[in-house]
């Protein structure tokens, strides 16, 4: 099964389940299982599919989607992770995952307009699997971070490269307003089954740059969670982006940076496709 976040007819926001193409309000304006899909995840209520009888219908088609959690408390983001894109970089291994912060008010919505920063002539894409965490994870042991994961979704870590290469830090060029494209759908752990065979494919008007499987991280999930949770505790429904495939834009020859009118794709398998056209 898979859950969306999204505006009803009447523009208001709620949040339900997708099924052949038809989207059931699970929200306050609907059967009112819970207020969003964020606090659904947090008090735990997707570990078995909710009962959907009854609940007003909507297509997919011509729904306006919103970002797939509303404010998650920590969006925790891990750099340099695939090794094909380790090696289009030249870095050498680090032996740790490079982590940096994105801010929650960055994240936008499958299907929006997004903009390219005026700030920036360097604008570009990296496809990558988000996490949701389902419980609180403080320390976590590699061989318990699967029962920390309430389920997936596919993201777009839109990053002005000149920001990001200022200084070390990378907080300035991964943070642009709308930045952050989260969706369409979430799918619990328990219906992705394994995430490694996940594969990610991005595309640029149709042509793909990116294409690698979960399997081909540095540092897998279980890794991830025992790094991350070793410094800062995460709660339900906080999130981590796991890394980027090879074949930005950056290190394309030469370097191709993001123009608008733009068409981006992130396909994720069963996860969906995020879709997000760049305007100026």
């Amino acid at each position: 099964m898979r859950y969306a976040s999204y505006l009803t007819p009447a523009g208001q926001p709620t949040w339900g389940l997708e099924v052949d193409g038809q989207l059931f309000d699970l929200g306050p304006s609907g059967v009112n299982l819970s207020p969003s899909l964020q606090s659904a995840i947090v008090d735990g209520l997707l570990t078995k599919t909710p009962e959907s009888d009854g609940a007003p219908v909507q297509q997919v088609e011509g729904t306006r989607f919103l970002p797939l959690l509303s404010a998650p408390g920590k969006v925790i983001c891990i750099g340099v992770n695939y090794r094909s894109h380790r090696e289009e970089t030249g870095r050498a291994d680090v032996g740790k995952p490079t982590v940096f912060a994105r801010f929650s008010d960055t994240l936008a919505a499958h299907g929006a307009d997004l903009p390219i920063p005026r700030e920036s002539d360097m604008y570009d894409y990296e496809g990558e699997v988000a996490l949701v965490v389902g419980a609180p994870a403080d320390h976590v042991r590699p061989e318990d971070a699967f029962k920390v994961v309430a389920g997936y979704a596919a993201f777009n870590d839109f990053s002005a490269r000149d920001w990001q290469r200022h200084t070390g830090q990378w907080t300035p060029g991964k943070n642009f307003p709308l930045s952050g494209a989260f969706g369409p759908y979430f799918m619990t752990a328990s219906e992705v089954g394994d995430v490694t065979e996940l594969v990610v494919e991005t595309r640029v008007n149709g042509e793909v740059r990116q294409r690698a499987a979960v399997s081909d991280l540095i540092f897998d999930i279980p890794a991830i969670l025992e790094y991350v949770t070793a410094f800062t505790p995460l709660s339900p429904g906080d999130v981590i982006v796991t890394g980027t495939p090879g074949g930005v834009g950056l290190f394309m020859e030469p370097p191709t940076f993001l123009a608008p009118g733009d068409v981006v794709e992130v396909e994720v398998g069963k996860l969906g496709t995020l879709r997000n056209v760049l305007v100026a």
